[in-house]
């Protein structure tokens, strides 16, 4: 049923911010300025994001370890990410049961921005040449950021809007943050490349939207009633982080969660291996440039390859943003619409195994980068809609006890894999990166078979669904 906008939508004596905001969603009297400032902050927040997001691959792409290559280093220290989080996540839940949700959010905000000064600080040839594993701590460093800050966010927006309000306003807000992730790549890559401002810098400078992240926060504090109680309680965070590991059980006694847990496991191998190769591939062109410019000295070739590297993601990160943004707004729902959940849930294995194999048969830096680009875009917007539309026809017990473990343990196990991949396939097997490609195409014809099966699980627990009512 198509969403009324009202009579009065887009009536002139509405005020402008109304007007404007009612031609992407229903916004009733009132709503406009807490939806702009709310749209701004997290604009903001993702912009601040992806200045240090294209920053943690250059640092992390000159922290050598003995006998380790560049791609080795940068797959364990992800999975090493994946495991600092779940206690990154225990202890917020913890802060979030004892303080109320805008002083969690001032003092979380602050403390990311100090990090940010200190990293700033540390850099390799600012103060210090080069200080070890200080970009491996950076690199995890980076992943808490976006456990406190971004997904804080999404926190205080369930917080202060009701469910019918939410529905309503939070694809908009959403918008907001699709477009700040696109802003900050672009910034980035522009200030980089044309040299306005030094790689060192980036840090620094993201320390001002998160500022006026914690100013606009307070004042939709002030503006939204509430109670202000604790963000959550204790008592549930323990019976919460019980709940997972029961779960993990209970995935296995489900047709329906076994295949959605293998289907998340398998995307996220398949990624995180594309991402170590895409990152392999970056500084294999890089190392050949370097000598082709004649780049010799070490000090020299450290900056060459922390801004080379840097600018590169910063570039992808734009154009990855920007198609995520484009299939969500006028692709993602009407694929849904007029294909179902076989269509969308499809999607993404069926690019996947199109992208890998073009990989596989022409492993150099512009087919990878372009195929990607299209994958992670993907990724980020019809399949993240349909990880929200798989849960839709299943009950309450099911995806309050299966969906937690899933996202958690199966996501993190995936991480494992492509660690373990990295490891096999650098120290015993010695593999090209060509042979990397292939057993990733493998991969996702495996991910393409449980993605079928989910597909069928998912229209037998809709047709449950619907003789029930």
């Amino acid at each position: 049923m198509a969403m009324s906008m009202g009579p009065d939508a887009n009536s002139p004596q509405r005020p402008l911010g109304e007007r404007f905001l009612g031609l992407f969603t229903e916004v009733r009297p009132g709503e406009a300025t807490t939806a702009l400032l709310m749209f701004v902050n997290v604009f903001l927040i993702l912009c601040a994001y992806y200045f240090v997001k294209p920053l943690r691959e250059g640092w992390i792409s000159i922290s050598d370890i003995g006998g380790l290559s560049k791609m080795e280093v940068k797959a364990y220290t992800s999975f090493a990410q994946s495991l600092f989080l779940l206690f990154v996540v225990a202890w917020y839940g913890r802060l979030a049961g004892r303080l109320n949700r805008v002083t969690l959010i001032t003092r979380a905000t602050l403390f990311c921005i100090s990090n940010l000064v200190i990293f700033w600080f540390l850099q390799p040839g600012f103060f210090f040449t080069a200080l070890p594993f200080s970009g491996i701590a950076f690199y995890v460093w980076v992943g808490m950021f976006g456990v406190f800050v971004v997904a804080q966010f999404w926190t205080f927006c369930a917080d202060v809007y009701t469910d019918e309000r939410g529905k309503r306003l939070l694809p908009l807000i959403a918008i907001g943050a699709t477009s700040g992730a696109v802003a900050g790549s672009w910034i980035v890559s522009q200030l980089v490349d044309s040299g306005i401002v030094d790689t060192k810098m980036l840090l620094l400078l993201a320390t001002v939207p998160l500022f006026v992240s914690i100013w606009l926060t307070r004042i939709v504090e002030k503006r939204e009633s509430g109670t202000n109680l604790p963000a959550a309680d204790e008592a549930r965070q323990d019976e919460h982080a019980e709940s997972i590991l029961s779960s993990a059980k209970f995935v296995l006694l489900s047709r329906f969660l076994l295949t959605a847990a293998l289907v998340t496991l398998l995307t996220n191998w398949v990624n995180t291996n594309g991402e170590n190769l895409l990152f392999r591939v970056i500084q294999e062109t890089l190392a050949t440039q370097a000598a082709g410019q004649g780049v010799t000295d070490s000090s020299a070739l450290l900056e060459f390859t922390r801004d080379g590297t840097t600018a590169f993601y910063g570039d992808f990160y734009f154009w990855v943003n920007t198609v995520a943004l484009l299939l969500q707004a006028f692709v993602a729902s009407r694929l849904l619409k007029y294909g179902g959940f076989a269509t969308i849930a499809l999607m993404l294995p069926v690019i996947a195994l199109l992208s890998y194999t073009a990989m596989a048969l022409l492993p150099v830096l512009a087919i990878v980068k372009m195929m990607k680009i299209a994958e992670n875009a993907t990724d980020y917007s019809i399949n993240n809609t349909a990880r929200h539309v798989l849960w839709l026809p299943v009950s309450s017990a099911t995806k309050f006890r299966g969906k937690p473990a899933i996202d958690t343990l199966y996501v993190r196990l995936g991480d494992g894999l492509a660690a373990i991949t990295v490891l096999i396939g650098v120290q015993m097997l010695a593999m090209s990166t060509r042979s990397f490609f292939v057993f990733n195409v493998m991969l996702v014809i495996c991910w393409l078979a449980f993605s079928l099966m989910m597909v069928r699980e998912h229209r037998k627990a809709t047709d449950a669904m619907a003789r029930s009512e």
